[in-house]
């Protein structure tokens, strides 16, 4: 178990390494940067002495952008092994503290999301694989597909378009209200559940499906096995069957496919979050990464390479 663990770790950590040259190689080619911006809004103040060209040079000077690829990749990956991930371009603050500060969010949506879509997702799949063929199984089919093929903005536009405009139930856009400041303490926790709600059922939504066919896939195959037949021979109730026989069998392919969600919906609030503008990693994210703000750019893209490479790691063992 340790050389295994010892292993995965080594490889896990190459993996991360080359999964974050590629995003920064990516990043630095793109046709256009944060410091190309600030340059052609500073070289068109009036009060400015300096053009265009001089700007550029300058601030490229100064974020290490005047080097190539590769050595400024090896000078963030120095920096980054000492916890120092460089400041945030866009919000001008340390990369981690901004980080530390919006994370919590997106790890209580997720969290709540994953805990809805296990308890959701698997009793339907082992109900669909039991009555395979059936009106339910059916049912239970094309509702998984659904939440497979429809698209989250699309699906996020009609949640808020029904529940928010029409019924007026919830807010269509933040995490708060507009008395949260004069709340007590337990109220504003309670406004902030409230506003999670959609995004929370448009994240279970859109993830329950894949994890309900996993299932009932998984489940038919075991269901077909010999011992199950023998089970049954016996003369075994059907529940004890399928709830103790099968299902602990279904568990072991089930473990491996569940460690990739919690990392995908990291990934997939990054959309989320920003049609909900709630203020979480994802959105957080996906302002820097269209400002061009490559220090957080990096750590959010790394930071999701590392979570992938643990939960796969928890999950073989």
């Amino acid at each position: 178990m340790r050389n295994f663990i010892l292993r995965r770790l080594f490889l896990g950590l190459f993996i991360t390494f080359f999964g974050a040259m590629v995003v920064y190689t990516v990043i630095r080619s793109l046709p256009t940067s944060y410091v190309e911006t600030v340059a052609r809004q500073r070289a068109t103040n009036p009060l400015s002495t300096k053009t265009y060209q001089e700007w550029l040079d300058q601030l490229n000077q100064i974020y290490g952008l005047d080097k190539g690829i590769i050595p400024g990749f090896f000078g963030w990956v120095g920096n980054a092994v000492q916890g120092d991930f460089g400041d945030s371009w866009h919000f001008g603050i340390p990369v981690t503290q901004k980080f530390n500060e919006v994370v919590w969010y997106s790890f209580i949506i997720n969290i709540i999301t994953l805990l809805v879509e296990i308890f959701i997702a698997i009793p339907l799949g082992i109900l669909a694989a039991t009555k395979q063929y059936s009106r339910t199984d059916y049912a239970i089919t094309i509702f998984a597909l659904m939440g497979i093929s429809l698209p989250t903005f699309f699906l996020a536009t009609i949640l808020k378009y029904v529940f928010s405009i029409k019924l007026g139930w919830f807010d269509l856009y933040g995490l708060t209200g507009r008395f949260h400041s004069t709340m007590t303490s337990w109220q504003q926790v309670w406004d902030m559940a409230y506003h999670m709600v959609l995004p929370i059922v448009t994240l279970t939504m859109l993830s329950i499906g894949g994890l309900m066919r996993y299932t009932r896939t998984n489940m038919l195959e075991v269901l077909n096995s010999d011992y199950i037949r023998t089970a049954r021979a016996k003369g075994l109730p059907e529940k004890a069957v399928v709830n103790k026989h099968a299902f602990r069998n279904t568990l072991i392919p089930l473990v491996s496919y569940m460690s990739y969600l919690l990392p995908s919906m990291f990934g997939g609030a990054l959309i989320t979050e920003t049609l909900f503008q709630i203020p979480g990693i994802g959105f957080i994210s996906f302002q820097a990464i269209t400002r061009g703000d490559i220090p957080f750019a990096m750590f959010y893209t790394t930071f999701l390479i590392l979570l992938t490479q643990v939960s796969l790691l928890i999950a073989d063992i």
